[in-house]
C-alpha cells in the first residue's frame, strides 16, 4: 500500500508516553486503599485493557465482592493518584515518540491516538506529548463501548481519519493492543516499552516489533512504503 493509504494508530501509555509503571503504582494504592491487596506484577499485566474489566477481573482473581460503588471508588482513586505522578513530572514521552509523529506528519501519513484511558488520565499524557485533541484524532475509552481488547478504539481512530482499518498500523506495546489489532483486521506493531517480551507480542499477533518508538522511527522503512 502507499504512504498515502497508510495510517498509524496509537496506543498512548507505554507506546509514546512512558506511564505504564505509574500507572501500576497508582492501581496499587487504589487497590491499597480497597482493602485489595494483589502483586504489582498481577497489575502489570492487566494494563492496557479496559478500566472496567481490568478491575473485574483483579475482584475475581482476589474472590472478593464486585459492586458498582466498589468500581467506581477504585477508578477514582487510580485517577487522582496518577495525575499526582503526572504533575510531579514522572509522566514523559518515550525516546523518540515526538519525533516519530513529526515524520508522519510531514510526510503526509495520517496518524491518530487510540487509548483505553479516559481523558481524565489521558490528558495529561497528551500534554506531556505535546498533542492537541483538538488537533489531533484522540479517541479515549469515554467515546466507545468497548475497550481493549475489543478493537472498538482503533475502528473508531481509522474512521475519525477516513482510513480503511484494513490498511491501517496499530502500534502498542501490550497483547490487548494485539488483540484488538487483529481483531479489526488491522496490522500490528509491538513495542518492547511497556514491559512485554517479544514472544508474547508475537504470539498476540504482532508482525514486526521494536524496541521504542525511537526504534521504529530508525526502521520506519520496514512498515511504510517508498512515497
Amino acid at each position: 500500500m502507499s504512504r498515502s493509504e497508510t495510517a498509524f494508530l496509537f496506543d498512548l501509555d507505554g507506546t509514546l508516553v512512558d506511564s505504564v509503571y505509574q500507572h501500576v503504582l497508582a492501581w496499587k494504592e487504589s487497590l491499597d486503599n480497597e482493602g485489595v491487596h494483589l502483586s504489582v506484577w498481577r497489575i502489570h499485566r492487566r494494563i492496557g485493557m479496559s478500566g472496567g474489566l481490568f478491575t473485574h477481573m483483579l475482584l475475581r482473581e482476589t474472590g472478593i465482592e464486585i459492586t458498582p460503588e466498589r468500581l467506581q471508588r477504585l477508578s477514582r482513586g487510580h485517577a487522582a493518584a496518577y495525575a499526582r505522578q503526572a504533575g510531579s513530572g514522572a509522566v514523559r514521552p518515550l525516546p523518540g515518540a515526538r519525533e516519530l509523529l513529526g515524520f508522519l506528519s510531514d510526510n503526509g501519513i495520517p496518524w491518530a491516538i487510540a487509548t483505553s484511558g479516559r481523558m481524565e488520565t489521558a490528558a495529561h499524557n497528551l500534554t506531556a506529548l505535546g498533542v492537541d485533541p483538538a488537533r489531533v484524532p484522540v479517541v479515549t475509552r469515554d467515546q466507545v463501548r468497548h475497550a481493549k481488547p475489543d478493537p472498538d478504539l482503533f475502528v473508531t481512530a481509522a474512521t475519525r481519519l477516513d482510513c480503511d482499518i484494513q490498511k491501517a498500523l496499530v502500534i502498542g506495546d501490550a497483547i490487548w493492543d494485539m488483540l484488538a489489532a487483529q481483531r479489526a483486521r488491522a496490522l500490528g506493531i509491538g513495542l518492547l516499552s511497556g514491559g512485554y517480551g517479544q514472544q508474547e507480542l508475537e504470539q498476540a499477533g504482532a508482525f514486526r516489533v521494536y524496541e521504542d518508538p525511537a526504534d521504529l522511527l530508525r526502521h520506519i522503512d520496514e512498515v511504510v512504503a517508498r512515497s
